[in-house]
């Protein structure tokens, strides 16, 4: 698969691995569809981009996710059609379960499954009509395990795992890949705008995160997944996907590993 002349909508575009995903897929002539809350900041991702004509912007609020039929309408219409929808937006969390508020929980529920799953959902019927299409998902490696300070961001991500995985096989015969995309530590604003036990924005970059992967490389495996459908993969560095593999075939283990992560 190429993606030269491939309509792309990315939402989370305005930062981080949506950025760095625009970025790169703009250096393939990709006719991009960028999407967040922030106009001010995708214009400014926009700017950055080869032929930057190529690039439509579309304001998305996923946490208002009963609305989002008339703007599925209007980024088909922008350039005709759509082949692939990189669900990105998200955010992530920072506090003990014991000290945070269900509607917090909420909130992180909010825009990391209801958002992203109401947003596919819209879009789903035009795939199904076209036969063809490209759904993928970033997640997390906490989608595929819990660690401290990360509860509901953990459960989101999980949730999202088990919604995608279902939708997959029941939209296989349409021609439709589902892709999920597991990152580990990425070098991103991720920790910077995670929720605490309040619902403020810790503002503070963890260690791990600031030593995580760049970006650009990050959007370069991502895109390389895509190009290959797969199904899921973990982009990450050696401990990250060590995780994954312990959690699946040495769970016990894997949960003494964790116990001594730092809660506080």
């Amino acid at each position: 698969m190429s993606f030269e002349n491939k309509v792309v909508w990315v939402t989370g575009a305005s930062s981080g691995i949506g950025k760095a995903t625009v970025l790169a897929l703009a250096k393939q002539n990709t006719k991009l569809i960028i999407s967040s809350r922030n106009i001010e900041k995708l214009e400014a991702v926009k700017i950055r981009c080869e032929n930057p004509e190529n690039v439509k912007i579309l304001q998305v609020d996923l946490d208002d996710y009963h609305n989002l039929d008339k703007l599925v309408e209007e980024a088909i219409s922008l350039f005709g059609e759509i082949d692939i929808l990189i669900n990105n937006g998200g955010i992530s969390q920072r506090s003990l379960a014991i000290d945070t508020g269900i509607t917090i929980d909420h909130q992180i529920f909010k825009t990391n499954y209801f958002g992203t799953v109401a947003l596919t959902k819209a879009l789903l019927p035009y795939f199904v009509a076209k036969k063809e299409g490209h759904i993928v998902v970033v997640t997390s490696v906490v989608g595929k395990l819990g660690t401290p300070l990360r509860s509901s961001y953990a459960a989101s991500k999980h949730a999202l795992h088990g919604f995608f995985d279902s939708l997959r096989a029941e939209i296989h015969r349409y021609n439709i890949d589902v892709t999920l995309i597991c990152p580990g530590y990425v070098h991103t604003n991720v920790s910077m705008n995670a929720l605490t036990e309040d619902g403020s924005p810790q503002n503070t970059m963890d260690k791990k995160t600031a030593a995580g992967l760049a970006p650009d490389y990050f959007a370069k495996k991502l895109l390389k997944a895509v190009k290959n459908r797969k199904q899921e993969v973990v982009i990450g560095g050696a401990l990250e996907k060590l995780s994954v593999y312990v959690k699946r075939f040495f769970p016990r283990i894997l949960a003494k590993m964790i116990r001594k992560l730092a809660v506080t």
